[in-house]
């Protein structure tokens, strides 16, 4: 794949997946379309292009999703939106990215993975902008919302996890899609007592699960091939970074001292840990292949 176009995938994935978060964040906000309902229509809208993504390619790869992949979805998309009834753009983004990061690291941890010091020190620069964004004060963005956007990022990160090796990554996010809307259906019908909805709200929502989740994970699947691990890992810090800005110029949301320091702090930290992953994995890299040429 010619490198322009693997940067132009690339950062149109990483837009789409900070778009999510506005589009979300806008719709609960300045739209009558409760979470349940902006949850179901995103999930049923990412399916169906998902679903029209894949009758549309040849792939030899098999893959079609499982139910508790589902669930794992859907918990995300749920806390997700509820969350964002009471979070800034910026902010649930920032605590999403964070939950997912932390889950992953947490896995690798659990499997058996050594951190280095310098990976350590990434993780607890990362944990104390996370507490430092949570304490109390003036803008600090609300416990339970903060929880659930947390609960959506272990979602989230377990969802990853579970998708390493299980075929065609776009006809496995196609299957858990389709999968995850009767899961949605359950809560729209369970709380169909306070459903509530507009056009510009069901615009919204068909436009983070159509073109920001049903595009944005295709296109990030094509690009995804040729870029290494790490550098896939690294170009998603600028995620938080874009809804940050966007939120700034889109929604007209005030950037706080206390957001700015928590984000340099998850963000840098988690870069840290990254980083250093690829740096160690050269460095065998590199061992490996001396040792080859000493043999020859």
């Amino acid at each position: 794949m010619p490198p322009l176009r693997i940067l132009l995938l690339t950062t149109l994935a990483m837009l789409a997946f900070a778009g999510n978060s506005l589009l979300c964040r806008a719709a609960l906000d300045h739209t009558r379309i409760d979470a349940a309902s902006f949850t179901t229509i995103r999930l049923l809208s990412g399916a169906l292009v998902l679903w029209l993504v894949v009758r549309s390619r040849a792939s030899m790869r098999a893959g079609a999703g499982n139910w508790m992949s589902a669930f794992a979805l859907f918990a995300y998309a749920a806390g997700f939106s509820f969350a964002y009834l009471h979070l800034s753009a910026a902010t649930g983004a920032l605590l999403l990215f964070g939950a997912v990061q932390a889950t992953m690291i947490g896995h690798g941890l659990w499997r058996g993975e050594r951190l280095a010091l310098r990976q350590w020190l990434g993780v607890m620069l990362a944990l104390g902008g996370l507490l430092a964004l949570l304490l109390p004060g003036l803008a600090a963005p609300p416990l339970p919302s903060a929880g659930l956007m947390l609960c959506a990022g272990i979602a989230w990160g377990a969802y990853s996890l579970r998708g390493k090796g299980a075929g065609d990554p776009t006809r496995v996010t196609a299957g858990n899609f389709l999968r995850a809307v009767p899961f949605a259906l359950a809560l729209s019908l369970l709380m169909s007592s306070g459903a509530t909805f507009d056009a510009a709200g069901i615009g919204y929502a068909v436009a983070s699960g159509a073109l920001t989740s049903g595009l944005g994970y295709a296109i990030w699947y094509s690009a995804l091939p040729a870029l290494k691990s790490t550098h896939a890992a690294t170009v998603q810090l600028s995620v938080p970074l874009i809804a940050a800005v966007g939120a700034v110029i889109v929604l007209d949301e005030t950037m706080t001292s206390r957001l700015v320091a928590a984000s340099v702090a998850i963000v840098g930290g988690i870069a840290l840990v990254i980083l250093s992953r690829r740096i160690a994995a050269s460095s065998v890299a590199d061992r490996g292949q001396g040792g080859r040429g000493a043999q020859r």
